[in-house]
């Protein structure tokens, strides 16, 4: 098998520089693309116990970050909703934070 020409990856390493300024910021958006996936799944593509077990289960892992790291989380969801043309989209990545358990009680 052949691999990619030099100048190819070159250059798709450039855009994905370009696009993702940290990889937090490309985690955070491969996450929240992930359970946006996830969460509008039918019955017919995932059986919807396997669905809330995934999320269930990433709501916990994200239980467990840092009160730093959730405030940066949620700082880089919120730079993605106000970016976000659809309106569903923009709409569960507003109420990620909330809907995962990234906000305090008192937030």
């Amino acid at each position: 098998m052949v691999g990619w020409p030099e100048y190819v990856i070159d250059l798709l390493g450039d855009l994905l520089t370009s696009a993702y300024p940290s990889l937090t910021r490309a985690l955070a958006e491969a996450l929240a693309d992930a359970l946006w996936f996830i969460e509008g799944t039918e019955d017919e593509q995932m059986h919807p116990d396997d669905a809330v077990t995934v999320l269930e289960n990433a709501a916990g892992l994200l239980g467990l970050l840092s009160e730093d790291q959730r405030a940066e989380l949620t700082s880089l969801l919120e730079e993605m909703a106000r970016a976000e043309a659809d309106p569903a989209r923009r709409e569960f990545l507003e109420g990620f934070a909330e809907g995962f358990g990234l906000l305090d009680d008192e937030d």
